[in-house]
């Protein structure tokens, strides 16, 4: 003899009984209508697996974008260097040397009102940092490297500053950073090669 679990809806009365059997008879017994029943879906309609796409998609394009945007390793830590000597005022080099390494070894001034001149380290390289007001324009840094780099010509935005690099009038790479976009203009004349 098997033992029923106990349950805990009451018994059908003889009325529930009766209704049932005559609500049985009443209408004929057939399968529901096609519409009613559930069909599973293909995984691209369904609209959780669409919005997971869709982000996946606008997080990537926006990565790719920042990537596509980002400047070179040594712009970037000229930027930086730049930043943490924004304030920084004096003469620490002469400036024979300095024009040389911009490409103007035949001057005998500094080009604009300089603000600092001296060299520096970025990420191990030797750096002639010079910091130069020009009037049309505005305050401009310029870093040229001692030994070669492979800096291709370029510009952006980055970190909150303008930067340009460009090829001196002796073919070597120079990075320029500004506040101005107008700046970089000016001090491209007076650095990079003329035109021509």
């Amino acid at each position: 003899m098997k033992l029923r679990p106990p349950t805990t809806e009451p018994e059908d009365s003889a009325f529930d009984l009766r209704a049932r059997a005559e609500l049985s008879l009443a209408f004929e017994a057939v399968d529901a209508p096609v519409h009613l029943y559930r069909t599973p879906q293909p995984l691209m309609a369904r609209r959780s697996f669409q919005r997971v796409v869709l982000g996946l998609l606008l997080a990537g394009s926006g990565t790719g974008t920042v990537l596509a945007m980002r400047p070179p390793e040594l712009v970037r830590g000229a930027i930086e260097h730049e930043y943490f000597e924004r304030t920084l005022r004096g003469t620490f080099m002469d400036s024979a040397p300095l024009l040389q390494h911009l490409g103007l070894g035949g001057k005998q001034a500094v080009p604009g009102f300089p603000q600092l001149m001296r060299p520096c380290d970025i990420d191990g390289h030797l750096v002639y940092h010079l910091t130069t007001f020009f009037e049309k324009g505005g305050m401009v840094t310029v870093f040229a490297f001692d030994q070669a780099v492979a800096l291709k010509q370029g510009s952006g935005w980055w970190g909150s500053v303008h930067w340009q690099v460009i090829t001196s009038r002796d073919g070597k790479p120079l990075v320029l950073v500004a506040q101005k976009k107008q700046a970089l203009a000016v001090a491209q004349k007076q650095f990079g090669k003329a035109d021509g």
